[in-house]
């Protein structure tokens, strides 16, 4: 099947909120061809521009004209396999970045900037306006406006909280040599050379124990006091169930964050 389009060319000459169709695609294309990372450019109310589209192995289809398009298909002899249906194509239907390798390019929507040396398993995902800077592994959640440092690793069923989640405005964010534990979570960002143990999940509001070197209880605040800083290893107390934040055994400034409560 063959088939002929008038090209549309699309200029932004400012970086205003995506107001129609061809400016929105133009955006999450910048983001998927390393042009853009994210949060460089501004997404605001793109939901509101973009509608529900069925994307099939015969290109995108107005939702109105897919049972046609079936059985005009069928008529033919072939099979239309639609492969979603959102505002959102998978990303490799159209871009695919050098260097990376995606077990299951579904999970992988199109504005999502991957970068060169990340492995995204099978179960991992990446959203919009999210990604990674380098060489990470990726086998968890990379939610909306969540953007993962070089050297981390994200581990199978983990998640993190979108930019926006509950309402707040944090960006969410993962440093460079990162482990997020498999099954765990954060809703703060974590500065370098963070570890949050598999099954726990931080959120802004959880109550965190701090600990010095030596094991000995420091303060208990909560673990949005802790957003952004380095070097943090994330646990929780399997005797008495509490959570523990003290020094990561490869990072050399969290002491002095820890003291700094004293």
């Amino acid at each position: 099947m063959s088939s002929k389009r008038d090209a549309v060319l699309t200029l932004l000459t400012t970086d205003d909120k995506p107001t129609t169709v061809p400016e929105a695609y133009l955006k999450l294309h910048l983001l998927s061809h390393r042009l853009v990372k994210p949060h460089e450019i501004n997404l605001e109310g793109i939901f509101a521009s973009l509608p529900n589209i069925a994307w099939t192995s015969d290109g995108p289809i107005d939702l109105d004209e897919l049972s046609e398009k079936q059985l005009e298909a069928r008529r033919e002899g072939r099979w239309l396999n639609v492969k979603c249906i959102d505002k959102f194509p998978v990303m490799t239907d159209y871009v695919v970045p050098s260097g990376v390798r995606i077990a299951h390019t579904a999970r992988v929507r199109l504005g999502a900037y991957v970068g060169e040396g990340t492995t995204i398993m099978h179960e991992g995902f990446i959203n919009f306006n999210a990604g990674t800077a380098g060489t990470s592994m990726i086998e968890g959640r990379v939610s909306a406006g969540v953007f993962v440092g070089e050297g981390s690793d994200l581990g199978g069923g983990c998640s993190t909280m979108g930019t926006l989640s509950g309402g707040g405005n944090v960006v969410i964010s993962v440093g460079k040599q990162c482990l997020i534990g498999a099954n765990a979570g954060i809703g703060i960002a974590l500065g370098d050379n963070c570890t949050v143990e598999a099954g726990l999940y931080i959120t802004a509001g959880t109550k965190v124990t701090l600990l010095d070197e030596n094991n000995n209880t420091v303060k208990l605040i909560k673990a949005r006091e802790l957003n952004g800083q380095t070097g943090l290893l994330f646990r929780r107390n399997s005797t008495n169930g509490t959570v523990e934040c003290k020094s990561n055994r490869s990072a050399i400034e969290l002491n002095e964050a820890l003291h700094s409560h004293n």
